[in-house]
């Protein structure tokens, strides 16, 4: 069975910036640098539509800020948007989204000495509230 599903250039930017933004801000909040390396990694080793679009070449991902709270204002909402136009093509593909997210935030979590920070702990909960909204 084959799945058709049509994304523009502005979709799969949107896509594209909110998991490495997701990434990204699990950075700002003080994951380890060895995390983040994993969370881009999972990121890359997605499949289906999400892997074609995240594994894609390209230059659209545009994260700028002098914040977290500036660059939290960029990825959080593409994040719902993300969800938004995945789950109204094919909702699998919107679980495949969030899992993989999911993943590359867990990854860039782990530090390997313990417990999570609280303020990579909190960001990890925005990020998936941003996904569930």
């Amino acid at each position: 069975m084959s799945i058709t599903i049509t994304l523009t250039d502005q979709d799969n930017s949107t896509l594209r910036t909110a998991a490495y933004g997701a990434v990204s801000l699990m950075a700002a909040a003080g994951a380890p640098h060895k995390g983040i390396s994993h969370g881009c990694i999972a990121l890359t080793s997605a499949t289906g539509l999400v892997g074609h679009v995240l594994a894609a070449k390209s230059k659209d991902i545009h994260l700028q800020g002098k914040s977290v709270a500036e660059l939290a204002d960029q990825v959080l909402p593409a994040l719902t948007a993300a969800m938004s136009l995945l789950a109204n093509q094919h909702q699998s593909e919107a679980d495949n989204f969030r899992g993989t997210v999911l993943v590359a935030v867990e990854a860039a979590a782990q530090s390997g000495k313990g417990a999570l920070s609280p303020a990579v702990a909190a960001m990890a909960r925005k990020i998936t509230a941003a996904l569930d909204a």
